[in-house]
């Protein structure tokens, strides 16, 4: 399985970008990510990164969630809570995508 981390950008040079995971994240290294891929960016973009390159850009929410998603996994396999990480989610009933609610049957 391959896991994209979403990356802030910090300064550019081309198509070389220095990127740093969120602050909070247990290692919020910095990384060189190649821009191939996406283009042109600018400090402070959003970007997930997989393997040194950027796959694609991000908004700051999207990258949150990602973020928050990882966390999670790294706190389950620890055996903690994840409730808190998905703060968006609990008392929430799950929704079909817009594409099968039309396909999916109605209940009685």
């Amino acid at each position: 399985m391959c896991i994209g981390i979403p990356m802030q950008v910090q300064t550019v040079d081309g198509l070389i970008a220095h990127c740093r995971r969120r602050d909070d994240a247990p290692q919020a290294a910095s990384e060189t990510v190649d821009l191939s891929l996406v283009g042109a960016v600018e400090p402070g973009d959003w970007l997930l990164v997989h393997l040194g390159s950027a796959r694609e850009r991000l908004t700051a929410e999207v990258a949150a969630q990602v973020g928050d998603a990882l966390l999670a996994l790294e706190a389950a396999l620890r055996g903690e809570s994840v409730d808190h990480l998905f703060a968006d989610l609990i008392d929430r009933e799950p929704e079909l995508p817009a594409f099968l609610r039309v396909a999916a049957p109605a209940h009685p």
